[in-house]
């Protein structure tokens, strides 16, 4: 249906608001869990599947980079075949797709099930996000923003408590099989509340920018995640990667320019609003979730912390996030939305500051505070962000801007996840050629008998041990480059925030489109 609201304060609206908004909340939850969720469990699903340390991370990029390929066309699905029938029908796949997950038996399968996930699971976000913004008045978007931002950025922090003490009570396959009673929540609220909107039948999809731009995100994160292992550039399978990903990115723009109707609309991006806020949540992606694939290595391997135990110190990130974001919920409107970005962008900055500094004999109270301090910064950047984002956007645009939006937030994730362990590989690699270069028979700290006893270049068992310990100072020198790197990125960032501007006070509501008759 596409009838316009006459009046917001029509009963059948506001008697089932909050239950769409609940069943809307379900989906999105079970969606952005399962960005994290199998982070805690990859040692077990590697030892399940016998792959090698960096063909498991597989397992989290396939997901991702489905879900960014298939996010722009949801706007369009939507409006062709009708949102709700849409928003099952992802739901149905994501949930068979899950469970597939949790059957699967080799590295090959879980990818390919993996890759379902994602590409079922990416119309989920965008689809009941333009739901919430249909069903409330502009007044009262801030607080469903609220509400939509924890679900979309509180569950990848979640995910790593719930796996991890799913995969020590019971087994890693059941943070795949999780999602069957979520989805079917899900399922039959959307189908009990949610009523469908018109269906365009002459909608029509533009294959070749659909194409040329999932084939330069696909080829560019083949590119990410094999240039370490290939040793870059100077791998015939890297170079053919590069050129067909610049390539197949070239065609896109010059398709999207010149064609009467491309995939993407560029006057999206005559919005600076708009345009900025994509670049804002692209940051957020590498900064966030990039943040959280450290961290559980960084845990379970460099500080021996047990999986449940890494979940639950990584547990208060959700719970800023929480508290910000209803407390900015109530702040859109009152404060300048650039002074929230701000703020956010700086408590990021600051913990990732303070985690450049970190050994392995942090005490678990700092990973906790700064942890709350990063998740903090979160629920400050993302409900402002997304309202500013859509604030001045025409409500015709803004269902392919959703798409659009969350397609750029699923790119840094990947790209993100993929570049930080791509610097972790070669940074202790060159940190370990370098703190080596001083094991030598002139370096005097040898002559000590202590040393000596156990730490002897001339033995064995003293040269493995000296290997060891040098690896392990060369692992904990790479963790902080790259979060000094996350820590830049948000400094660059905040001096932006000024390009944003800020909407009018008194602009007119945008027409909302009725999901309830």
């Amino acid at each position: 249906m596409s009838n316009t609201i006459a009046n917001p304060s029509a009963a059948p609206v506001i008697a089932n608001r909050g239950a769409i908004t609940a069943c809307v909340i379900l989906a999105v939850i079970m969606q952005a869990l399962d960005t994290t969720i199998a982070n805690v469990a990859l040692p077990y699903i590697q030892g399940s599947v016998s792959a090698s340390a960096d063909q498991i991370n597989w397992v989290l990029t396939s997901y991702i980079v489905a879900a960014a390929i298939m996010t722009p066309p949801s706007g369009f699905l939507a409006a062709r075949f009708g949102r709700k029938n849409v928003l099952l029908t992802a739901i149905v796949g994501f949930v068979a797709a899950s469970v597939l997950c949790g059957l699967a038996q080799s590295l090959p399968q879980i990818v390919v099930f993996r890759l379902m996930q994602g590409l079922f699971g990416a119309s989920l976000v965008p689809l009941s996000q333009g739901i919430l913004l249909d069903i409330y008045s502009v007044e009262d978007r801030g607080r469903a923003m609220a509400l939509f931002g924890v679900s979309v950025m509180v569950g990848p922090v979640l995910g790593p408590v719930i796996g991890g003490w799913l995969t020590d009570h019971i087994s890693w396959r059941w943070v795949f099989y999780i999602n069957v009673p979520i989805g079917m929540l899900a399922f039959f609220g959307i189908v009990a509340f949610v009523s469908e909107t018109t269906k365009e039948v002459s909608a029509k999809l533009d294959w070749f920018g659909f194409g040329t731009l999932s084939l330069a995100i696909a080829t560019l994160q083949l590119f990410l995640d094999r240039g370490e292992q290939l040793d870059w550039f100077s791998s015939a399978e890297i170079q053919i990667e590069a050129l067909i990903c610049a390539g197949a990115f070239y065609l896109f723009l010059v398709h999207t320019f010149t064609a009467k109707k491309s995939f993407v609309n560029p006057r999206l991006f005559l919005d600076r609003n708009f345009s900025v806020s994509m670049f804002f949540i692209f940051v957020i992606g590498v900064t966030y979730l990039a943040s959280l694939a450290l961290m559980t290595p960084y845990l379970q391997t460099l500080m021996g912390y047990p999986v449940v135990t890494a979940g639950i110190v990584m547990g208060p990130r959700g719970v800023g996030t929480m508290v910000c974001m209803f407390i900015v919920g109530r702040l859109i409107g009152k404060v300048d939305t650039r002074l929230l970005l701000f703020l956010g962008f700086s408590l990021t900055a600051w913990a990732m500051y303070d985690m450049t500094g970190w050994t392995p004999d942090v005490s678990q109270w700092t990973i906790v505070y700064v942890g709350f301090i990063q998740g903090a910064g979160l629920g400050f950047l993302f409900v402002p962000l997304t309202t500013i984002a859509f604030a001045t956007l025409p409500a015709s645009m803004r269902g392919e801007g959703t798409g659009l939006y969350n397609l750029s937030r699923n790119i840094g994730s990947s790209v993100g996840i993929a570049v930080v362990t791509a610097l972790i590989t070669e940074n202790v690699q060159s940190n370990h050629s370098s703190i080596a270069a001083y094991v030598t028979p002139f370096n005097h700290a040898f002559n000590a008998p202590a040393v000596m006893q156990n730490l002897d270049p001339m033995k064995a068992a003293g040269r493995a041990a000296l290997d060891g310990m040098i690896t392990n100072q060369a692992t904990i020198i790479a963790y902080m480059d790259d979060f000094k790197l996350l820590m830049i990125m948000s400094l660059v960032s905040i001096p932006l925030v000024m390009l944003l501007r800020k909407p009018a006070s008194n602009a007119a509501p945008a027409d909302h489109a009725a999901v309830m008759e």
